[in-house]
């Protein structure tokens, strides 16, 4: 690919993306915090995708293409300003299909975000505080079905 072509085209997601999403949502976790207890099945976790995730948040998906072939790279998942999921597939990531992501995510919520991540997931926290979020709130994991300490980040647009 050219440097200056994206590193990745978006598009709404559809309902028969829920499989891959699944997919991917799984492997994302498991590379990025493999100490993250597992609270649901495969099964649970598309079903959750197919009948909580994607029809009722914002999704966008990230596919790059290589060659004849199309790959789902990534997803987001947006509710009101609230960013729910941001997975990029664990064996694209540090490519900018995260910060492509986010700043879609950015532009549909104009008034600002906010979302939750675990406080050991350090990739996770440095991603967003590079992309302007401040970390606002700490949590002891209670209000997670983890049971793993949260922190809550908020970004404003310049000038907010």
């Amino acid at each position: 690919m050219p440097s200056d072509s994206p590193p990745a085209v978006l598009r709404e997601a559809r309902a028969d993306d829920a499989e891959p999403l699944t997919r991917l949502f799984l492997a994302s976790r498991a590379a990025a915090m493999p100490y993250l207890a597992r609270v649901h099945s495969d099964a649970a976790t598309l079903a959750w995708m197919t009948h909580v995730v994607l029809p009722g948040t914002d999704v966008r998906v990230a596919e790059t293409r290589e060659g004849g072939d199309v790959r789902i790279a990534g997803f987001v998942s947006l509710d009101g300003s609230e960013l729910e999921h941001l997975y990029i597939d664990p064996g694209l990531r540090r490519r900018g299909i995260g910060s492509l992501l986010l700043a879609a995510a950015k532009e549909a919520a104009c008034d600002g975000l906010t979302l939750y991540t675990f406080q050991r997931n350090t990739g996770a926290r440095s991603f967003y505080e590079r992309h302007g979020f401040t970390a606002v709130a700490f949590d002891d994991g209670g209000r997670n079905e983890e049971k793993e300490p949260d922190v809550r980040y908020r970004w404003a647009p310049p000038g907010r």
